[in-house]
């Protein structure tokens, strides 16, 4: 079974997220371009936090490119279940990313994550890939860390 008709597909995926402006409490969107390499990547992150973290206004970088995907953080809240549904948005096939507040459970860091994906463009069997790298990912980054 093929993609639906006009939907492209990318061989990356290119993150869209929020940086928080806590003097009006308002959020701006930023981008990055995607990397294998995750020291890179939080490279590009950093370098556009300081370059843009304090412009305000919707697009804080510019227009993302049309394979960005939302990543979202709610460090402010810890939760077992969230939902994002975009209903107005029939044909947004990318997913959505929401982490929530890291937590330290004895002695191990939690950090709650949500994911929405459109059926079309994704199975379960590309969900656990992802969940699998992500925590592999994130393990050899603590080792480093920490280690």
């Amino acid at each position: 079974m093929g993609l639906p008709v006009g939907v492209r597909q990318y061989d990356t995926l290119t993150p869209l997220y929020a940086t928080f402006h806590d003097d009006d409490k308002t959020f701006s969107l930023m981008w990055c371009d995607y990397s294998d390499d995750f020291l890179t990547f939080y490279q590009s992150y950093i370098t556009n936090q300081k370059k843009y973290g304090d412009v305000h206004g919707i697009l804080c970088n510019g227009i993302p490119p049309k394979n960005a995907y939302t990543v979202s953080t709610i460090p402010w809240v810890e939760f077992n279940h969230f939902a994002m549904h975009s209903f107005e948005n029939k044909e947004y096939y990318f997913p959505s990313v929401e982490a929530g507040k890291i937590v330290n459970r004895n002695g191990e860091l939690i950090m709650p994550l949500s994911m929405t994906w459109h059926h079309a463009t994704t199975d379960g069997y590309h969900i656990k890939c992802f969940i699998d790298t992500l925590n592999i990912e994130m393990d050899e980054l603590s080792k480093k860390n920490c280690g």
